[in-house]
């Protein structure tokens, strides 16, 4: 169990660092109402809009995290010349955020949501895919070689910000570097500190298995030196040179897994940056996770929601434990 004095010692010294997050930039939206009635024009319940709410997704959540968490945080991504943009600068100045945004021809990446009664009832993106190229991709390589920070995040979600010139100006840089994976880009990622891909997009990219035997390849064949998985309601496997160690899930209700793996990735890398040791990382991982999929929606976790956190972990143990 975490030892609280410990927690907070790493969380002073969060407020020391600077991290980078790099990657691409979700505006979720989240369009909230009832249902009462279905249309008489095709079988589909009616949906009653009672209020719309804008949130940072994408490498923009990863952001939020590490900046709620009381890290400098710096963001570069490509945003459009449209309305979704000026919200995600708005958003971003509103949560402590140093954003570098690269405007370009594309729309800005953006997944509505339609939400009744707490329930998804529909989700519509709008998006483009195309590898980021010409003046674009030169000012994002540009402020990525001249800033000075303490770690490196990729938030790779597959919408072409991520590229092999990108990744090796980042590795120049030689500070901590982690990568939230996808499949498609799986080459990209040689020899990055640390991948956290779910059990999912680990057998996208490696094949059917077992976990342990999965994790050992892919982290040979990318020359990975750390690699967590995510597994959910299993909580994280870890892969260090020679052994791997699992860590059960801290959750104590699921409410919705929106955005968990941003937590996860933004959560780690700072306290690894901060000096905590990997199974410090992992069990704090899976606690700040486990706060975010207790609400609803893309969600950021704060010194005193973990803090807090740990102390109710405690409390049920010490509970758990005095019971004949």
């Amino acid at each position: 169990m975490l030892d609280l004095r410990r927690v907070e010692e790493l969380l002073e010294k969060l407020t020391s660092l600077r991290i980078l997050v790099v990657g691409d930039i979700i505006l979720d939206t989240y369009l909230k109402g009832r249902v009462e009635r279905v249309s008489p024009e095709a079988p589909v319940p009616i949906l009653e809009v009672e209020g719309e709410e804008f949130r940072l997704g994408g490498a923009a959540n990863v952001a939020k995290n590490l900046s709620s968490l009381g890290v400098e945080t710096y963001l570069c991504g490509v945003i459009g010349k449209d309305e979704g943009g000026r919200i995600i600068r708005e958003l971003c100045e509103e949560s402590g955020i140093n954003f570098f945004p690269v405007e370009d021809e594309r729309p800005t990446t953006k997944k509505t949501r339609v939400v009744a009664m707490n329930q998804q009832l529909l989700r519509i993106d709008w998006e483009s895919r195309e590898r980021i190229r010409g003046k674009a991709l030169e000012k994002i390589l540009d402020f990525v070689k001249n800033l000075k920070v303490d770690a490196v995040i990729v938030s790779d979600y597959a919408k072409g910000v991520i590229t092999d010139e990108l990744m090796k100006e980042i590795l120049k840089k030689e500070v901590f570097t982690s990568v939230d994976p996808r499949p498609k880009n799986k080459y990209l990622y040689r020899n990055v500190d640390l991948v956290t891909p779910n059990e999912k997009e680990l057998k996208a990219m490696t094949g059917e298995g077992e976990v342990e035997s999965l994790g050992r390849r892919l982290k040979e064949e990318l020359s990975l030196k750390t690699l967590i998985v995510t597994r959910g309601e299993k909580g994280m496997s870890l892969f260090l040179d020679k052994e791997v160690k699992h860590f059960p899930a801290r959750a104590r209700k699921v409410y919705d897994v929106t955005g968990a793996g941003d937590t996860v990735i933004a959560s780690i890398t700072a306290f690894k940056t901060a000096g905590a040791t990997w199974e410090e990382c992992c069990e704090l991982g899976n606690v700040c996770a486990g706060i975010v999929v207790g609400e609803f929606g893309t969600a950021s976790v704060t010194p005193e929601k973990l803090l807090r956190e740990i102390k109710i972990m405690k409390e049920e143990l010490s509970l758990k434990d005095s019971t004949p």
